[in-house]
């Protein structure tokens, strides 16, 4: 009995640094998982959600060496359990470098390049939409039916991705008409077309002198692409309405119908008489689409405006200690102001939804919208 307690003794001292570390590891893992994730989902930045993530890589690898260097074994065992784990993590890393650390590789060479941000209209292959998150390893995008599509990093960086710029954009649409009309008047009204739609400076080209019709493309500068789609398809609607207007048929001579019709005849559709057309409905379909993306749009214009007021408090004071004492307190609130700006806009960043007038501040929201 005594020799059994004594080998349980002798046990328990071989065994209690590696029980001490194990324990150290899993209670310094569990609550830096626990502070990381907290802080990631208050700060809602998607470069938040990966420096949490390479954190815990990383503190996860340090916990495995540790515990290797403690374990009571002899030193040419430990080398050699060393060795296999780094063969291990070479294998490992050999393996999926076409898909997990190639994602990785890709989502951080994006991160530098910065082509685009949440709430950007991006057109990558087949696919298009609204940028809701940046991950690690895969792109986020709202489609235009409102899903979600996840696409890996690596496909965008092998693909060209086509961004649609915040600042305005080139709104385009095509048509086919017979050479019976003068390209003239079809010039004019579909210039017509444009400006009913409020696009600036729209202009028309001849796209190409087929066998049966002439093609072509009326375009103008839409400066608000949250409309993007809604302005798309009322450009659409406004060349049916001019054309059929001026009594223009929107079919190109190689138009066959089985019926026997007079040359006179036109495939004009005829307004109910009394009844006024059908008014769009007013409210953009776009915020129901891309209510994700908007949210993203939103919470990135509201941290790269906190970010500016908070690099001209500094400015305003350090510009203060250089200057006279009447100058220095106006710096000085002036800098207090645009703190108390900073901790305002971190409030809404906090806060589970950003409210309208922080968009209508940011984003320079129209009127009555």
């Amino acid at each position: 009995m005594e020799a059994v307690l004594q080998n349980a003794v002798a046990a328990a001292e071989r065994l209690w640094p590696l029980l001490a570390v194990v324990a150290f590891a899993a209670i310094t893992l569990t609550s830096a998982d626990w502070l990381l994730l907290r802080r990631a989902s208050a700060d809602r930045r998607p470069s938040a959600r990966l420096g949490a993530q390479l954190t815990m890589l990383g503190l996860t690898t340090v916990a495995l060496l540790g515990i290797v260097l403690v374990l009571p074994v002899s030193e040419n065992t430990r080398g050699q359990i060393l060795s296999l784990l780094g063969l291990l993590l070479t294998a490992i890393i050999a393996l999926s470098s076409t898909t997990f650390v190639s994602n990785a590789m890709a989502g951080l060479m994006s991160r530098a390049v910065g082509a685009f941000r949440p709430g950007d209209f991006v057109h990558v292959a087949e696919h298009f939409g609204r940028v809701t998150v940046r991950g690690l390893f895969h792109t986020e995008i709202q489609t235009e039916d409102g899903d979600l599509t996840e696409l890996p990093n690596l496909f965008l960086v092998s693909h060209p991705v086509t961004v649609v710029r915040s600042t305005g954009t080139i709104i385009s649409a095509t048509i086919s008409l017979g050479y019976d009309v003068s390209h003239a008047k079809v010039e004019t009204l579909l210039l017509e077309a444009a400006r009913a739609e409020e696009l600036e400076e729209p202009f028309v080209r001849v796209l190409e002198l087929g066998d049966f019709s002439v093609q072509y493309r009326v375009a103008g500068f839409l400066r608000d692409v949250k409309q993007l789609l809604t302005t798309r398809s009322n450009l659409r609607r406004c060349m049916m309405d001019a054309l059929h207007e001026a009594g223009v048929e929107i079919v190109s001579p190689n138009f066959m119908n089985q019926r026997q019709l007079e040359p006179t005849q036109h495939f004009i559709p005829e307004q109910p008489a009394g009844e006024a057309p059908t008014a769009p409905d007013e409210s953009p379909v776009e915020e129901r689409i891309f209510d994700k993306a908007e949210q993203a749009g939103r919470v990135e214009a509201l941290r790269a405006e906190s970010e500016r007021l908070i690099a001209e408090a500094k400015a305003a004071e350090d510009e203060a200690r250089d200057s006279a004492s009447n100058v220095r307190r106006s710096l000085r609130a002036q800098a207090e102001r645009r703190r108390a700006e900073a901790d305002a806009l971190a409030a809404e960043l906090a806060a589970p939804e950003a409210p309208p007038e922080s968009e209508a501040r940011t984003e320079g929201a129209k009127p009555g919208k």
